[in-house]
């Protein structure tokens, strides 16, 4: 699982080693989803037989029908036993004492399967799953040795989770602001070089909302600064919420009082329609004076964006605009005028030299 770096490619990489490990002609990787008391197949690997699909999106099985998991968990775990594998076969129990399943039994048959061997996955000392290798009917019965060596490849698969699972919280840390639980300013930088590659290459449209919310300051000095984190957390989730709205929108606190909303594909104006419902809904909470917003869209007379920083430039412009107006409805880049709109003039004109007078402050 060393070439694994998503959660997905994680599991299918560990039944796929363990299918080919134990000579088995199928693999399953499973979660026990405690909450909802049932097996959520997560791969499927192999030989697929009827139904069966490689990435199952609702293939389950209530535990009770496998009680066997949870009496490994509570009777041989508990008193200092191991999580060992287990064979099942078509036609009946392996072995005297052996754990066996009728359901097994029948699902074994029904897809033309002559024995599986199970073993369970351990997370914490709890049961996370279940790691499952079949042989075809007419092939040799998994034996005690097989058993023994599917008990050490869960081990292994239970450490490449644990691995793949702290990757992924550290990327997810990485990219999100931890205030808000929205996206970063990291994040919106790598999404938005995608979006214009994509805008360079198909035409896609891209659009840009940037949200500056107004008096943030005066409620940290008057309210408190735990006020003020109540109040960007709020708005966080209007951001959010609006930005549901737009298929595939990203909602980024970009720091400070400021935020964005990136969208690819949608018209402009299905973007601004929701930017006029983010500032309605900022107007609404009962902490701040709203939110001056800006918009710039790929979809309307802007003149050609080939970069980031020109797109951020014209948000930025028009929120300004936004700002210094006190409008309580978006500013949107190239409406009206075009490429003659003041805020585009604003957004294209020659930076002045470090520390000479600017209105605005734009990003690098």
């Amino acid at each position: 699982m060393a070439c694994a770096h998503t959660p997905r490619e994680s599991v299918r990489a560990a039944a796929e080693g363990a299918r080919r490990a134990l000579g088995g002609s199928f693999a399953a990787v499973s979660a026990w989803e405690r909450d909802l008391g049932r097996l959520k197949v997560l791969v499927n690997v192999g030989e697929l037989m009827g139904g069966e699909r490689e990435f199952p999106e609702g293939e389950t099985y209530p535990v009770h029908e496998f009680p066997e998991i949870v009496g490994f968990l509570h009777e041989r775990w508990a008193g200092g036993g191991r999580p060992d594998a287990w064979v099942e076969t078509a036609e009946g129990p392996y072995c005297q004492g052996s754990a066996y399943n009728h359901q097994r039994m029948a699902a074994l048959r029904r897809r033309g399967r002559g024995c599986c061997v199970v073993a369970p996955i351990v997370l914490h000392g709890r049961a996370w799953g279940e790691l499952y290798v079949a042989r075809s009917i007419g092939e040799p019965v998994f034996d005690r040795g097989d058993a023994e060596f599917a008990t050490v490849l869960a081990a292994v698969t239970a450490a490449g989770i644990v691995q793949t699972e702290r990757l992924a919280e550290a990327r997810r840390l990485a990219f999100t602001d931890a205030l808000t639980g929205l996206a970063n300013r990291r994040a919106v930088d790598v999404r938005l070089d995608e979006a214009l590659e994509r805008h360079r290459r198909e035409g896609a449209v891209v659009s840009l909302v940037v949200c500056d919310l107004n008096g943030l300051k005066r409620v940290n000095d008057s309210r408190g600064h735990a006020v003020g984190d109540r109040l960007l957390e709020r708005f966080g989730s209007v951001l959010s919420l609006c930005g549901a709205i737009l298929p595939g929108a990203l909602a980024a606190r970009l720091g400070g009082d400021e935020f964005c909303l990136l969208t690819v594909g949608p018209p402009a104006d299905e973007v601004v329609k929701v930017a006029h419902e983010v500032c309605e809904r900022a107007a609404d909470l009962e902490i701040g004076e709203g939110v001056a917003v800006g918009v710039a869209s790929t979809g309307d007379p802007i003149g050609p964006v080939r970069s980031a920083r020109r797109l951020f430039r014209l948000a930025d412009a028009a929120q300004y605009r936004a700002k210094g107006a006190r409008a309580r409805e978006p500013v949107v880049a190239g409406r009206p005028g075009g490429t003659d709109d003041p805020v585009v003039r604003l957004a294209d004109a020659p930076e002045r030299r470090p520390g000479g007078p600017e209105r605005r402050r734009f990003r690098r």
